[in-house]
């Protein structure tokens, strides 16, 4: 076997500066390291709408933001159209509550002057037709509205006066005010009536406090023929309905 060649060995000499120009360029590029991958990281991160997009998607975008305004502008056209028939409704709704109303009132209208000029077949003397109370604001005072009516005589004036007598409880005992004490000085003795077919009387009477009123009985007196009388639950006089009349004239035939 041949000698093996003895290895060769290749001296240098240690260089500390070289050493240290490579330090400090790798601690001066790291920083420029870090820098450039925050700046990619960052364009990554962006929207995908705001990254370039193919030429090929560009008209599909398009088209779908197309879409989109037109959903929307359907979408507002149909809430404009419900906020209209809304309205419609609503209108329409308060125009059938008051046409209710009116044919409510006309009814009554009808009924009244049903029994006035005597369309049932009877003839009815002086009757108390209907009866309504309302409260004075801000006091013990009450309005009270009385109809009376007669077909017996037609033609023929009746005269005479009418007085109210107010029951209910004053302090948990029964008690009766009588229109002397309820009604002013100037009719004391009673509200006069004079008419040939009906007439509305109108009047005013306080009530003591405390009392707390639970019927009235209305005593109608006329000059010739006989009284009427009618007996009314406080709680129905105060929904109680008057038909409208030309004031307190009479119906003429």
């Amino acid at each position: 076997m041949p000698p093996r060649p003895p290895p060769r060995l290749v001296v240098q000499t240690h260089d500390a500066a070289r050493q240290r120009r490579h330090r400090r360029w790798l601690i001066a590029a790291w920083p420029l390291s870090v820098a450039a991958a925050g700046a990619l990281g960052f364009w990554l991160g962006q929207s995908p709408m705001q990254l370039p997009i193919a030429t090929g998607h560009r008209s599909q975008v398009k088209e779908l933001r197309t879409e989109n305004e037109q959903l929307k502008q359907r979408v507002a056209d149909l809430q404009r159209s419900q906020q209209v028939a809304d309205v419609a409704m609503r209108s329409l709704q308060r125009s059938m509550a008051e046409r209710e109303e009116q044919i409510s009132g006309l009814r009554a209208d009808l009924g009244f002057y049903t029994r006035l000029v005597g369309g049932d077949g009877q003839r009815q003397g002086l009757r108390i037709q209907e009866v309504r109370v309302q409260p004075v604001a801000r006091s013990n005072a009450w309005n009270v509205t009385l109809s009376l009516t007669q077909n017996l005589r037609r033609g023929d004036q009746i005269d005479g006066k009418v007085t109210i007598t107010v029951e209910g409880l004053s302090h948990d005992q029964v008690q009766q005010l009588s229109w002397d004490a309820l009604g002013d000085n100037a009719q004391k003795d009673g509200l006069p009536f004079h008419f040939r077919y009906f007439q509305q009387l109108h009047a005013t009477f306080v009530l003591p406090a405390g009392f707390r009123p639970t019927r009235l009985r209305i005593h109608a007196s006329p000059d010739q023929g006989t009284a009427a009388e009618r007996a009314v639950a406080w709680n129905d006089a105060l929904n109680g309905t008057i038909t409208s009349t030309r004031g307190d004239s009479d119906a003429q035939p």
